[in-house]
């Protein structure tokens, strides 16, 4: 009934309009009032301490890195080197753009800031070059989502945070502890990689049945040309993953480190972005930063509300009694979360719905590294299923189409995308390799 009442009142807010961020923060604030005896003063240290964990700090940093890197000239070198290796290919450029989404998302961390970044660039070129619009579009809508899959990603950081600071019992009962953020990179390397693969299969399939057109094939100089021009941005993946996995720095601090990085050969190697537009940069990163951390805060608020009330508890108890086993509550998870993808932007999702499934998770005996990932997929369908997809508006933007337009263009890579969430739910091993090979887990 508790459940019922908060639901209801979050719905309800929501329906108004309201930003998701104001209406966790007063539903918590109504409920608490009206039907606990928790002081309204805990609030206001709960809203302070909710953010005060350092992992948080890596979202603004990896933003601000992603801003520079898509005004400083990056992507379009990264679409350079792409089109010199599998141009040649049926669909070329299309392939290109897969290939470039890929290499964007592994400096970025963000999906609509691939899209904008790659999308800009390559679709006007694709359309030139006789694709029609729609195959671009639904090229690059799709192949952005790579942005929150392969590391850096600024969704996988919110999972942490959302699951962070307890333990939960297992199966037989036995205390187990949340992912951390760089098991969760490195668990998004080899997924991240096959879902490129998927689409860019995809996407060649249609090219070779449509009999779309190729680029001439690049020679050997030719494409060690677009490796050295692309090199300054394709070194900070070397950056941020071999950071972290060194041992180097923390997640948190190979964040500030791409921020500086993309900053320096932004400006000064690259010279696309010059110093006098930098303010703008700035402002705008602060401004999504502020939007994103208002959200985090009162999503923890949220996060509070109901383990105060026990709720996750109860339904991991419920759920493990009722017989519904891993497999049928994995497949619950991904109904559910598609559901809401439909009307919610995946950082609000994650930070309501990773606390309240967590913990049934863990006592189902499900890896919290494999759970984070197939969270983030899910995140990734969410950001092309209508009305509230966030990579169809921005595609919808570029292409100057009508939304509806953009989702049935999107629809083939989607179908493939939902397969890719098929395989990595069912199958753990794929994102826990990587970082039991490194000795992470």
């Amino acid at each position: 009934m508790t459940a019922i009442i908060i639901f209801s009142l979050l719905l309800a807010l929501m329906l108004t309009g309201m930003p998701i961020s104001i209406a966790l923060g007063l539903t918590v604030l109504t409920f608490l009032f009206a039907f606990t005896a928790v002081p309204i003063e805990s609030v206001a240290l709960k809203l302070f301490t909710g953010i005060e964990k350092f992992e948080i700090m890596a979202i603004p940093f990896f933003i601000l890195a992603g801003n520079f890197l898509t005004h400083g000239g990056v992507a379009k070198r990264m679409i350079d080197f792409a089109r010199s290796v599998v141009g040649h290919w049926h669909g070329g450029l299309a392939l290109a753009a897969v290939f470039a989404c890929a290499l964007f998302a592994a400096v970025s961390g963000s999906s609509p800031a691939t899209v904008v970044a790659i999308g800009s660039i390559i679709l006007p070129a694709m359309v030139k070059q006789g694709f029609p619009k729609s195959f671009g579009t639904g090229v690059i809508s799709t192949a952005g989502a790579l942005g929150i899959l392969i590391p850096p990603s600024i969704v996988m950081v919110m999972y942490a945070v959302a699951t962070s600071g307890s333990t939960y019992p297992g199966p037989n009962g036995e205390p187990v502890g949340t992912a951390s953020v760089g098991q969760l990179f490195m668990a998004g390397v080899v997924p991240g990689l096959l879902l490129a693969f998927m689409l860019g299969f995809t996407t060649f399939w249609r090219a070779w049945r449509n009999d779309y057109p190729r680029l001439p094939r690049a020679s050997w100089s030719e494409m060690a040309t677009a490796f050295g021009r692309s090199f300054w941005g394709l070194a900070l993946i070397a950056i941020v993953i071999g950071g972290i996995y060194s041992g180097a720095f923390t997640p948190t601090e190979a964040a500030a480190m791409s921020a500086v990085y993309a900053f320096v050969i932004s400006v000064f190697v690259y010279k696309d972005l010059t110093l006098a537009q930098v303010p703008k940069v700035l402002l705008a990163s602060a401004n999504m930063s502020a939007m994103l951390l208002y959200i985090i805060t009162n999503a923890v608020l949220f996060s509070f509300l109901m383990t105060h009330e026990g709720i996750p508890q109860a339904i991991a108890a419920w759920m493990a009694d009722a017989g519904l086993g891993r497999y049928g509550f994995l497949m619950a998870v991904n109904i559910l979360l598609l559901g809401a993808g439909m009307f919610m932007e995946p950082s609000a999702i994650m930070l309501i719905f990773a606390p309240i499934l967590f913990p049934v998770a863990v006592r189902l005996g499900v890896d919290p590294v494999h759970f984070g990932i197939m969270l983030v997929v899910n995140m990734e369908c969410g950001m092309v299923t209508p009305p509230v997809g966030l990579n169809l508006y921005v595609a919808s933007g570029i292409a100057k189409m009508g939304l509806t337009e953009v989702t049935k263009s999107a629809l083939p890579w989607f179908w493939t995308m939902l397969a890719f969430l098929l395989i990595v739910t069912y199958w753990p091993d794929l994102s826990l390799f990587l970082p039991r090979l490194m000795g992470m887990m």
